[in-house]
């Protein structure tokens, strides 16, 4: 395995996918929806996150720390500005395949608060890389059980539309977990690998929760008060 390759950077064929997916996020209307995004702690999905939900025209004059400097990661574009983009939150259970593979090695904390001084890593419990080994490749059953661990700890989340900016390997062998006891087509829509920069819209929900939360959106009626009569109990009321 090449070591050039560790924690390997966005290619400029990557940046030319980001800024497409950005354009996409905009013109939708997605972006104004977003409460959180969660990126894996790897270059390529740190520069994936902030250069898809980042903010317009970072200053130096701005009193605020831009979600990426400029020219981070060799990739020879201008900083990033955090002004009106959603928290973007590092959480390492979301990393790609673990061990051998140096692209998939991660750089110390320290230098990616450097590199991308408004991202939120203090999530992230060891400053350096421990979880990645040389020699060992993480099974596809662990990384499977990571996955099912990051979904239970989506749960914990009060924000309810969040972008999660991962790996297809990550994506893959956890969303291949769900959708046993569904319809045929979407448990294979689920189960597909996902493209570069693919974004795909999904609701997840907990069935043993159903109906435990009051819905946000319901409304009440009768507000002003005032009388009325179904016309089904109108009709059980009428002389026989």
């Amino acid at each position: 395995m090449n070591p050039d390759y560790f924690d390997a950077h966005l290619t400029h064929l990557g940046w030319q996918q980001v800024d497409n997916l950005r354009n996409h996020v905009h013109s939708s209307g997605l972006i104004n929806k977003i409460d959180l995004v969660i990126a894996s702690p790897l270059m390529r999905t740190l520069q994936t996150a902030v250069g898809v939900f980042g903010g317009e025209g970072y200053t130096d004059k701005a009193d605020v720390l831009p979600l990426m400097v400029a020219n981070a990661g060799a990739c020879n574009r201008a900083a990033i500005s955090s002004l009106n983009a959603p928290p973007i939150v590092a959480v390492e259970l979301c990393r790609e395949h673990l061990g051998v593979h140096p692209c998939d090695r991660r750089r110390s904390v320290s230098e990616y608060q450097f590199l991308f001084p408004a991202v939120d890593f203090s999530l992230i419990d060891s400053d350096e890389d421990i979880w990645w080994k040389a020699n060992v490749r993480e099974t596809k059953e662990e990384l499977a059980a990571r996955g099912m661990k990051f979904m239970n700890w989506l749960w914990t989340r009060n924000e309810k539309e969040i972008a999660i900016v991962t790996h297809s390997g990550f994506l893959f062998h956890t969303l291949n977990g769900f959708g046993n006891d569904c319809n045929p087509l979407v448990k294979k829509e689920i189960s597909k690998h996902f493209a570069n920069c693919e974004l795909r819209s999904m609701v997840i929900v907990d069935r043993s929760m159903t109906g435990s939360t009051a819905s946000t959106t319901n409304y009440p009626g009768k507000i002003p008060p005032g009388l009325d009569l179904p016309s089904d109990v109108a009709d059980e009321k009428l002389p026989k």
